[in-house]
C-alpha cells in the first residue's frame, strides 16, 4: 500500500514562516534554497532459495543553503519543522555574513517528463517480490547442471522532493527506483567461476 504523498508545506511547516526564514538566511547571498526530502526504500535478497535478507528503511529531512562567492554555507536536519529550520538557517547564515550577493536567477521551468511518480515498492505484494526471486532461482538452475549457487536481489526505493527558492519559486520532484541483481556460481571439475549481471532505472518493477 502506497503512504500519502509527501507534502511538508501542508503538515509541518507554514510555507510562508519558511519563506520569511530562508529570505533571513540567504539575504545578501548570490544563491541558496531549502530543500526538503523524504526517502523509503526496500531490499529481498535470496540466496540459494532463502531469504537471507529483507529490510525497508524509511527517513525525511531537510537542508538549507547559502552561497556567497566561493563560500557556502549549508545546515540541515532530520527533523521538519520551524525550530530545526530556523537553527538551520542561523548556521547557512554565517557563509554570507556582511552580504553584498545578488541572488541568482530562478532556474527556467520544463514541461520534460523523465519518468512516472508511482511507487515502485507498492507494484507487487512481498510474497510475489519472493515467489518472482524464487522463480529467478529455479531458471538459473535448470538451465546448467554446474550451477552450484544462485542469488538474487530486488530494490527499490522512492525519493520525494520539495525545493523552495528565496524568489518563493517552489519545485517538487518524485524519483522512483527499481533494481533487479543475479549473481550465479557455477563449478566444473573443482573449479568454480561466478557471473553478476542487473539492472534498473526510475521505473516501476513492471518496468
Amino acid at each position: 500500500m502506497s503512504e500519502a504523498p509527501f507534502r511538508p508545506f501542508d503538515t509541518q511547516l507554514d510555507e510562508t514562516a519558511a519563506l520569511a526564514t530562508l529570505r533571513a538566511a540567504t539575504a545578501g547571498a548570490d544563491d541558496g534554497e531549502l530543500f526538503l526530502e523524504r526517502r523509503r526504500g526496500e531490499s529481498i535478497v535470496l540466496d540459494d532459495g532463502r531469504i537471507k535478507n529483507a529490510s525497508y528503511d524509511a527517513s525525511e529531512g531537510f537542508g538549507l543553503r547559502a552561497v556567497k562567492g566561493n563560500v557556502a554555507g549549508y545546515a540541515h536536519s532530520t527533523e521538519i519543522s520551524e525550530t530545526a529550520l530556523r537553527r538551520a538557517s542561523e548556521t547557512a547564515r554565517l557563509a554570507v555574513g556582511d552580504g553584498g550577493g545578488t541572488l541568482a536567477e530562478a532556474p527556467k521551468g520544463t514541461n520534460v517528463r523523465l519518468y512516472g511518480d508511482a511507487d515502485p515498492m507498492a507494484d507487487a505484494t512481498f510474497a510475489v517480490k519472493i515467489d518472482l526471486l524464487k522463480e529467478i532461482d529455479a531458471y538459473a538452475r535448470a538451465l546448467d547442471p554446474r550451477v552450484i549457487q544462485v542469488s538474487a536481489s530486488l530494490a527499490a526505493s522512492l525519493q520525494e522532493v520539495e525545493i523552495l527558492r528565496p524568489e518563493g519559486l517552489r519545485l517538487a520532484d518524485i524519483r522512483p527506483m527499481a533494481r533487479l541483481n543475479i549473481s550465479i556460481i557455477v563449478e566444473q571439475a573443482g573449479r568454480r567461476e561466478q557471473g553478476t549481471n542487473g539492472g534498473g532505472g526510475r521505473f516501476g518493477l513492471q518496468g
